[in-house]
């Protein structure tokens, strides 16, 4: 129920649903459903007053009309608090509204609150928000996936109609496969990051997660596009809602993941169904060599760590922020603030990021890792130039118990091993909810890669298989 724009908005033009009914009905939701934690923050009354506007509204209506949509806490809406789920920024206020929310609510979408995430984006299950985990609402003994997770479960457990995440190395899409929706992270440059509270900004995406491709469409076309706020954002603007012509695919897959450890069982026979699926019905599904599996995660958290070293710098106690109250000198100020007001895992990734920064490793680590990344966009380059998409398992497992990886965080940031890719060269991916296991009826997610700037057609074939 409400679960697409299209029926709604054909529902409010017959008569049979106004917006006020329709916030009311999510608000419900959200209540009913407060023990998941997704939201740290909900706009009741001024989702309502904003629901009574818009149902005052007879002509000039948004192409996003109705549409109640929640955003991640890191992303800014002006007089509203924005804390990227971290004691740092507990009680901060937001001076100024992102792109996305400008041009969300200027096509007349509702926001209805600010998910919980992992803090500052850094997470794989949603158990690194200062404000506590956001339980997957299939099986709450179970993660949600991060860092997007709160993000997840509000469209999962329809509290909202649509949401939004940041992906830095698969924050959207894999908590989407968490919980059994659709996750879209579009190439890098294609959504303003102007508003979005940095992790690390040449991986840095922001998207959408919704349940069906023809609202991820219209959203797309709304916050895609050049803004004068981001230097990094792409001129080139793609026609979401243009639908291209329907021809058989030919699509990529990489033994070496399937075949990876680690990846469970189920997953692998999921995934290996769906190519067979494919073959019989008309596309090339070949696999292709990947020599640089492994050396992905290694990569990845070598350059997002410098970045984040660089990015958190301001988290200082000075500007703004969480101010220790026991510094007595300004040494202080800047120690105990930022070791009482970042989390663990954020204090690791800082000092992880300044280490390969530093002058006697940064040749060893981070400029290797720059090497790498060129070799990676290299190498899809080279495949894209054959193949139409790139089919992978968003994850290697389904979502796993609270508490169950918490110890090993080798094993965690495995979580993200075949998402990093995406956004190590900048290439636009989704997650598709592919089948179920068997085993612990939760989610499994399939993910699909395509060339820079080939999101129309991603999501024209993503459109063909969730059919």
């Amino acid at each position: 129920m409400y679960d697409s724009l299209a029926y709604v908005q054909n529902e409010i033009v017959l008569g049979n649903l106004s917006c006020v009914t329709l916030v009311r009905y999510f608000l419900k939701n959200i209540e009913d459903k407060k023990q998941l934690n997704a939201f740290l923050e909900v706009f009741s009354e001024e989702a309502i007053q904003r629901a009574i506007s818009l149902d005052q509204k007879k002509e000039n209506k948004g192409k996003l009309f109705g549409l109640v949509v929640a955003i991640k806490d890191n992303i800014c809406f002006k007089n509203h608090k924005v804390s990227a789920s971290s004691k740092i920024l507990e009680g901060f206020v937001s001076i100024y509204s992102s792109t996305l929310v400008e041009r969300l609510l200027a096509e007349d979408a509702i926001i209805i609150g600010r998910t919980n995430c992992d803090e500052f984006a850094m997470g794989s299950s949603n158990e690194n928000s200062a404000f506590g985990n956001v339980l997957n609402s299939l099986d709450e003994t179970r993660v949600s996936g991060g860092s997007s997770g709160g993000s997840a479960v509000a469209v999962q457990a329809k509290l909202c109609m649509a949401s939004f995440g940041s992906d830095t190395g698969g924050s959207i899409r894999q908590p989407a496969a968490f919980c059994g929706v659709i996750g879209y992270k579009p190439t890098y440059g294609v959504v303003s990051r102007y508003g979005l509270i940095a992790y690390a900004s040449s991986f840095d995406q922001i998207g959408p997660l919704t349940n069906n491709i023809d609202d991820l469409r219209r959203i797309m076309e709304v916050i895609s596009g050049a803004d004068e706020y981001d230097a990094t954002m792409s001129t080139h603007k793609i026609p979401f809602t243009t639908k291209g012509e329907t021809k058989k695919m030919k699509i990529a897959y990489f033994n070496e993941i399937l075949n990876s450890a680690g990846m469970e069982e189920e997953v692998t026979s999921a995934v290996r169904t769906k190519i067979e699926a494919l073959q019989m019905a008309g596309h090339i599904v070949e696999p292709v060599e990947f020599k640089y599996l492994d050396y992905l995660i290694p990569a990845y958290y070598v350059l997002s760590t410098a970045e984040a070293s660089s990015n958190l710098a301001r988290f200082d106690g000075i500007h703004y922020g969480y101010r220790s109250p026991l510094a007595k000198n300004i040494d202080e100020v800047y120690k105990k603030s930022r070791s009482e007001g970042f989390g663990k895992e954020v204090k690791n990734r800082i000092m992880l990021g300044t280490f390969v920064l530093s002058a006697g490793y940064y040749d060893a680590y981070y400029g290797k890792a720059q090497k790498l990344r060129r070799l990676l966009q290299d190498n899809l380059k080279e495949i894209f130039s054959t193949y139409d998409f790139i089919l992978t398992p968003t994850s290697p497992t389904t979502a796993f118990k609270f508490g169950e990886k918490g110890n090993d965080p080798i094993a965690m940031y495995l979580a993200d091993i075949f998402t990093v890719l995406s956004n190590l060269t900048g290439t636009p991916a989704i997650s598709l909810p592919l089948a179920k296991s068997s085993e612990n009826n939760m989610p499994i997610g399939l993910q699909l890669m395509a060339a820079s700037m080939q999101d129309e057609k991603l999501l024209d074939f993503s459109e063909e298989l969730m059919k």
